[in-house]
C-alpha cells in the first residue's frame, strides 16, 4: 500500500479561534508592559535614593546630627533643592513618557501566514515569523508578571535569532493566542469568535487562580502529567552532577591549605562561594518543581517552575533528534536524562535551569518510556529501546562493532552499534556514559560515511547523521566497513522516502 499524497489532504474541522488577537489586525501588548519591562527597575532605583535620604528626613522632623546629609544641607543652604527636585520630577515624567510611548509603538498582528511585531521609537524594527516555520510556542510567567495577570509569549521559529517575542500579554489571552497560532500553523482555517472568553470572578480571584493553576490547560491536555518528577530524585541528581563534585574537590584543597598554613582566614573565602552556588542550585530546584509533560492535539506540552512558570508546546515533527543518556554516577539509581535537537532555541531556560532542549531532567526507565511514547511513538514499545538502554548482546537488534574494533572501543565495543526501525535510526554508544540517540528519518538532512587511515587499516568506518545543531550528536564510529556502507545506503533511501510521505507540518490535516 502506498502512502497517500500529501496534496490530497483534507483539513479537519477545527473549533473557532478563541481570541480577537488572531484576526489579522494590529494590537498592542498588556497595559502593564511598560512597568514590567523597565518601570520596576526605575522604581527600585528611586527606592534606593529615598532610603539614602532617610537621615535628611529624620533631621528635618526630629532634629539631630546628620553628617551623611551634608550634600543635601548644602543644597538647602544655597536654595538649590527646589531645582534638584524639579529636575528629578522632570526625569521621572520623561521616563514614564518614554515607557508609555514605547508601549504605544510596540504592536503585533497574527495573520494566516505570519506573526509580525513592530517596535521602536527612533529606530523601528519589524520582525516576521512564518507560521509554517514554527518550532514551538513557549509561555513564561515571571512571578511579578503573574501578579499583574500578564505572561510572555515566545514564538520559536526555525533559524538563527528568528524568534518572535510578545512581552507581555494578558495571561488568559496568551493561552488563547497560543492555541490560535497552533491552529493556523497546523493547516486549519477557522473563523474567529466575536470576542474573548468571559472571565468570571473578581480581579483578586483571577490572580489567585492564575498563581495556583496547573501549567497544563485541562481543556487542551490531560489533567495529569504522564511523568511525576520526584523532588528527592531531582535534588539527588543535582547533588550528583559534576559541578558539586568539583566544589568538594575545591573544599578539600582549601582544607589542606588550612592545615598547612594553619590560618582560618581562608575559610571566609568559602562563604561567598557557598552562598553563590547554594542560590544557583536552589534556583535549579525551584525551576523544576511542578514539572509536567502531556500530549495535546497540537503537540507535546512541557511545563515547569514554582515562582516563574514556563510551559511550551512542541508541535509534531519539530524534534530532529533525541538523546537518552545516563551518567555513571546515576547508574546505581537507574536515572536517565532526555535531550532533543530543535531548529530554534527559546530564550527561556528549561527544567532544572538547563537549556530548553532538556525535555526530561531526570527520570527512571518507566519515565523514559512514557516520554518517548510522546515524542517518538512509532518505537515506544519496541524491545530495541531496552537493548539500547540496557546491557548489550550479539542478538539484541543492533549491528555492533566487530571484535577487531576493540583496539578503539576498549569497553564499549558491544554497546557501539546502530539499528533501523520504523521511521527512525537508532545509535547506541558508551559503556561508562550510556547514550541512545534516536533520529527521525523525516528530519534527517544528510548522512555521511568517513574512513580515515586508522579505520581503513582495521576495515572500519564511521557514520554521521546530520540534523540541526543542538546538544545531540548523531555519530557513530568503529563500525564494520561493509555494514557501514550498507547502512549508508539504507538510511539515505529511508530518509528520502520518509521526507516524501511526511505531513507532520500540517498535523491537523488527514488524508482525503
Amino acid at each position: 500500500m502506498t502512502e497517500p499524497d500529501a496534496a490530497q489532504a483534507e483539513p479537519v474541522v477545527a473549533p473557532p479561534l478563541d481570541s480577537r488577537l488572531a484576526d489579522g489586525q494590529w494590537h498592542r501588548l498588556h497595559p502593564a508592559t511598560p512597568l514590567l519591562r523597565g518601570g520596576i527597575a526605575f522604581v527600585a532605583i528611586l527606592g534606593v535614593v529615598l532610603v539614602n535620604l532617610r537621615d535628611l528626613w529624620i533631621e528635618i522632623l526630629i532634629g539631630g546630627p546628620g553628617d551623611e546629609a551634608e550634600p543635601f544641607e548644602y543644597l538647602i543652604e544655597h536654595e538649590l533643592l527646589g531645582l534638584v527636585l524639579l529636575a528629578v520630577l522632570l526625569g521621572l515624567l520623561l521616563t514614564i513618557g518614554g515607557f508609555w510611548l514605547s508601549w504605544r509603538m510596540h504592536t503585533f498582528r497574527i495573520t494566516d501566514e505570519l506573526v509580525e511585531v513592530r517596535s521602536g521609537i527612533l529606530f523601528r524594527t519589524h520582525r516576521r515569523g512564518r507560521l509554517d516555520r514554527i518550532q514551538g510556542i513557549n509561555i513564561v510567567r515571571p512571578f511579578l508578571a503573574r501578579l499583574f495577570g500578564a505572561a510572555k509569549l515566545e514564538v520559536n521559529v526555525a533559524g538563527q535569532d528568528a524568534n518572535v517575542s510578545l512581552a507581555y500579554l494578558g495571561s488568559a489571552a496568551a493561552d488563547e493566542l497560543r492555541r490560535d497560532i497552533l491552529l493556523l500553523a497546523s493547516g486549519t482555517r477557522a473563523e474567529a469568535t466575536t470576542g474573548d472568553r468571559a472571565q468570571s470572578g473578581s480581579v483578586i480571584e483571577r490572580r489567585v487562580n492564575e498563581l495556583l493553576a496547573p501549567e497544563l490547560d485541562p481543556d487542551a491536555a490531560p489533567p495529569e502529567s504522564v511523568v511525576q518528577l520526584n523532588t528527592g530524585r531531582l535534588v539527588g541528581s543535582i547533588a550528583l552532577s559534576a559541578l558539586p563534585l568539583l566544589l568538594i574537590a575545591f573544599g578539600l584543597v582549601i582544607g589542606l591549605s588550612l592545615g598547612l598554613v594553619r590560618s582560618g582566614w581562608l575559610l571566609f573565602s568559602l562563604v561567598p562561594v557557598a552562598i553563590g552556588f547554594g542560590g544557583y542550585y536552589l534556583s535549579r530546584i525551584t525551576k523544576s518543581l511542578r514539572y509536567s509533560i502531556a500530549a495535546t492535539p497540537d503537540g507535546v506540552r512541557v511545563g515547569h517552575g514554582l515562582f516563574t512558570t514556563s510551559n511550551e508546546t512542541l508541535p509534531p515533527g519539530r524534534i530532529h533528534a533525541v538523546q537518552v543518556s545516563q551518567p555513571l554516577v546515576w547508574r546505581p539509581f537507574g536515572w536517565w536524562e532526555i535531550k532533543i535537537n530543535r531548529a530554534s532555541q527559546s530564550q527561556a531556560q528549561g527544567a532544572a535551569g538547563q537549556a530548553n532542549t532538556t525535555i526530561l531532567p531526570v527520570g527512571n526507565l518507566g519515565d523514559v518510556r512514557k516520554v518517548l511514547e510522546l515524542i517518538v511513538p512509532t518505537i515506544a514499545d519496541d524491545p530495541v529501546i531496552d537493548s539500547g538502554l540496557g546491557r548489550a548482546s550479539d542478538e539484541d537488534g543492533f549491528v555492533n562493532s566487530p571484535p577487531r574494533a576493540r583496539v578503539l572501543r576498549w569497553f564499549s565495543r558491544k554497546r557501539n552499534g546502530f539499528a533501523l526501525r520504523s521511521g527512525v535510526v537508532l545509535l547506541r554508544r558508551g559503556a561508562v556514559w550510556r547514550q541512545l540517540v534516536i533520529v527521525p528519518q523525516a528530519r534527517l538532512q544528510s548522512v555521511s560515511l568517513r574512513q580515515g587511515p586508522v579505520l581503513r587499516s582495521l576495515r572500519l568506518a564511521a557514520i554521521r547523521l546530520h540534523t540541526v545543531a543542538g546538544p545531540v550528536s548523531a555519530q557513530l564510529g568503529a563500525i564494520d566497513a561493509t555494514e557501514a556502507e550498507r547502512a549508508f545506503a539504507d538510511i539515505a533511501d529511508a530518509a528520502v522516502a520518509a521526507a516524501d510521505s511526511d505531513t507532520s507540518h500540517r498535523w491537523r490535516e488527514r488524508p482525503a
